[in-house]
């Protein structure tokens, strides 16, 4: 249970880490200088880790994968929209 409470921790945190990219990237409504291929790349592996959680029974770090997706989707979004700005 350790493991997945600091597991858990860890992808609650990052959430809001994410979120001052999201604002970076919302502000100035530019994306030039960030590649939307990492960010893509871990929100499928948070996608992926939806499934996996729970599988593992693994319920905090679930609830830490769906801020981490959140963020993700938002920032993916945001920087597909503005790519062209």
């Amino acid at each position: 249970m350790i493991p997945d409470i600091i597991n858990g921790c860890f992808e609650l945190l990052g959430a809001p880490f994410i979120l001052l990219s999201i604002i970076k990237v919302y502000r100035t409504r530019t994306s030039k200088g960030v590649n939307w291929i990492h960010p893509a790349f871990f929100l499928a592996w948070g996608i992926w880790n939806l499934f996996y959680y729970p599988y593992l029974d693994q319920w905090v770090s679930f609830v830490g994968g769906l801020a981490i997706v959140a963020a993700n989707i938002l920032w993916v979004y945001l920087l597909v929209i503005y790519r062209k700005q």
